[in-house]
């Protein structure tokens, strides 16, 4: 399985594109402003969608994808989301107002996008990957995802603040990589909060969680452009970049490293 990212940014400037990731050739992860930069083939290959939540930085591709290709795709694009996530989209994207209602067109029979329901916990399988939806704790409705094609799991926390209970299956799966947020610095650790994001002071709160056996390499994500680099540098001050043997009573160190578009993994 590769993962290709296309946009790891909590906002846009140069180089900096909005949250999305393509699995393989045929599925996205959220749709932010990085879908924009696939090819047309490469967004009609597209025929899977899984949103983590409404917001914007993980939307904002997904209508104008789908009217880009819309001529040349046959079936509809599968969206697959919670139920809160999709009637936002209904509510406030494909409306007639401020883009096309595409579950209707070209006719409700025959339309360029389906909408699908899943719920925390669920695992669908979808063109020969797992995908295990993961709780997130945020203003919206939301999720992470855990995805493997067999192997060991691909594991993306999408927008959260304080959440155990990811940190509990984290605990129990076989996790080659971690993709998790830390939106905001330490200087607005207080924002963060309100917002339920991350700042690296809680984050290494939260990398406490994991069972001290467990080792795989973590990607920090959804930086603030302008805050990406005092970021990283905080997370450093707590991180040792080279996991070390333990001793008793020390802390432990994680593989921590910044995620950027255009990175391509295998899993």
């Amino acid at each position: 399985m590769k993962v290709r990212v296309l946009g790891c940014s909590g906002a846009i400037a140069k180089d900096c594109r909005t949250t999305s990731f393509l699995i393989d050739s045929d599925v996205l992860v959220d749709a932010g402003t990085g879908v924009g930069d696939l090819t047309l083939d490469e967004m009609r290959g597209i025929d899977h969608v899984f949103l983590t939540h409404s917001h914007l930085d993980h939307i904002a591709g997904l209508p104008l994808m789908v009217d880009a290709v819309a001529s040349k795709r046959s079936s509809p694009l599968q969206i697959h989301a919670l139920p809160g996530t999709i009637a936002a989209l209904r509510a406030h994207v494909f409306n007639d107002v401020i883009w096309p209602d595409f579950t209707r067109i070209p006719s409700p029979q025959a339309p360029l996008v389906s909408f699908h329901e899943f719920q925390i916990g669920q695992t669908l399988t979808v063109q020969g990957k797992q995908f295990e939806v993961l709780p997130a704790v945020h203003t919206v409705p939301a999720v992470g995802f855990s995805v493997s094609a067999g192997g060991r799991c691909w594991v993306f926390s999408g927008d959260t603040e304080r959440n155990p209970a990811l940190w509990q299956r984290v605990n129990q799966l076989d996790v080659a990589m971690l993709v998790i947020e830390t939106a905001f610095s330490n200087r607005e650790k207080d924002l963060a909060k309100r917002s339920l994001h991350l700042s690296p002071q809680v984050l290494a709160e939260q990398l406490d969680l994991i069972d001290t056996r467990k080792r795989f390499p973590i990607y920090i994500t959804h930086t603030k452009p302008a805050e990406t680099g005092q970021i990283m540098n905080e997370i450093q001050m707590f991180d040792q970049t080279v996991p070390a043997p333990l001793e008793q009573g020390q802390n432990v160190s994680h593989d921590i490293r910044w995620l950027y578009a255009g990175q391509e993994f295998a899993i």
